[in-house]
């Protein structure tokens, strides 16, 4: 996919919406060869998807064997709105804890006194920093169910339109 084309899809109101949400769909193969897929806290900075990990994550390994991943913002209302995403995951390991990290978790509903014994509980646990996953999308699709279908559908419609012409 050429990358004006992901822009295009990136920069429609909808893919905007979702790209403002709280969690993303990771998926990824194990070392093993068997499929993984984990809820994150991303955040959106205008060319990456940016979550965070431990450091004794299982999942870097894998990543570092095979850095393909899949990505996944929807939403629960019907008809639903999805954002797949396709891309590479490049890690970045940090010193501290990643502002992306705390970005991401400001959207959670939480009162000024949570917020300050989380930050807390945040900052005591990655004591050795965490890893910054970063992926720049290379495929992009947007499905709506109103303007937009997956392709398999979009062929149902094509042949049902065929059938009822002749």
């Amino acid at each position: 996919m050429h990358p004006t084309e992901i822009t295009e899809v990136l920069n429609r109101p909808i893919s905007r919406e979702l790209l403002a949400r709280d969690i993303i769909r990771f998926a990824y193969v194990a070392t093993d060869g068997t499929p993984r897929n984990v809820p994150m806290g991303f955040t959106w900075n205008g060319t990456e998807i940016v979550m965070s990990t431990p450091t004794n994550s299982r999942k870097l390994a894998h990543l570092r064997a095979n850095p393909a991943v899949a990505l996944t913002i929807d939403t629960e209302a019907h008809p639903p709105k999805i954002l797949l995403l396709r891309g590479r995951a490049d890690l970045d390991y940090v010193d501290g804890i990643p502002d992306e990290f705390m970005k991401a978790n400001t959207t959670y509903e939480m009162t000024e006194e949570q917020r300050v014994e989380w930050e807390k509980e945040v900052r005591s646990l990655y004591v050795d920093g965490m890893v910054r996953v970063v992926v720049t999308p290379t495929w992009a699709k947007l499905i709506d169910f109103e303007t937009t279908l997956p392709i398999a559908v979009e062929e149902l419609v094509k042949a049902r339109a065929e059938r009822e012409q002749g």
